[in-house]
């Protein structure tokens, strides 16, 4: 796997993490090449890490070179010192286009895996902002001030939406040019359709904050080609 570094120095890396690729080895998955390993096969060191995005989501995410610079990247993201920005296609027209989401999150008491709005689960604090609609979706910017399990997922959940694609919160169907483009045909080579996008369409797209010296970090990942494929189509044939 080409690994698309974005920023490196001596304390810290950040990549751009492609979806569907595991963050650390899990004891589902374990045959599964993980970010983490590929990483230290590339450097021939010992990473730490120091936050997680989910397999599907794609986008920046940080490792710590050492065990001091671990220690407080790691302090940075529980203290939320740090700028986290995240590009979403959900479901729906997004109404008000511009808010803050502040609702408790916990475990979900009868589904394992799954993240809920609850009254006695931990604080938690979503912005949004509505960046582009279309008749049924629209292309929203988050910013989160928590690092909850599932954050965005849950709490865009909470106001009646959900990240197309999302198997977990929504209805996990892939997302296919015959459901916005009138008079579709498949070419003559092809038996079914293929999707625009079949994965989460959730990106990491900045992450931003200061190190221990004061030298500011902040690093973009451009949008995948198939979350920018899905959004050209949107503009072509869902209408304004």
């Amino acid at each position: 796997m080409q690994l698309d570094i974005l920023y490196e120095d001596n304390d810290l890396i950040i990549v751009n993490k492609p979806a569907g690729v595991l963050v650390i080895p899990d004891r589902f998955n374990s045959d599964l090449p993980s970010l983490n390993k590929l990483l230290e096969a590339k450097l021939k060191q010992q990473i730490w890490v120091v936050h997680r995005l989910d397999r599907d989501t794609s986008g920046v995410i940080c490792f710590a070179k050492s065990e001091a610079s671990h220690k407080y990247l790691s302090a940075l993201f529980q203290e939320h010192n740090i700028g986290k920005y995240y590009f979403g296609i959900v479901n729906g027209r997004v109404i008000p286009e511009e808010g803050r989401i502040e609702k408790p999150i916990a475990e979900h008491p009868a589904v394992k895996g799954k993240m809920t709005v609850a009254k006695k689960g931990k604080a938690s604090i979503t912005d949004y902002k509505v960046i582009k609609q279309w008749p049924l979706y629209s292309l929203v910017q988050f910013q989160i001030h928590t690092g909850r399990t599932h954050q965005i997922r849950v709490h865009i959940q909470s106001i009646g939406h959900s990240i197309i694609c999302d198997e977990l919160y929504g209805d996990g169907k892939p997302f296919l040019l015959s459901g916005i483009k009138k008079k579709f045909r498949l070419s003559d080579n092809d038996e079914s359709e293929r999707p625009l996008l079949s994965r989460l369409a959730l990106h990491a797209s900045r992450l931003e904050f200061k190190k221990e010296d004061g030298t500011e970090v902040a690093v973009e990942a451009p949008l995948p080609k198939d979350m920018s494929a899905t959004i050209k189509q949107l503009d072509k044939w869902a209408g304004a």
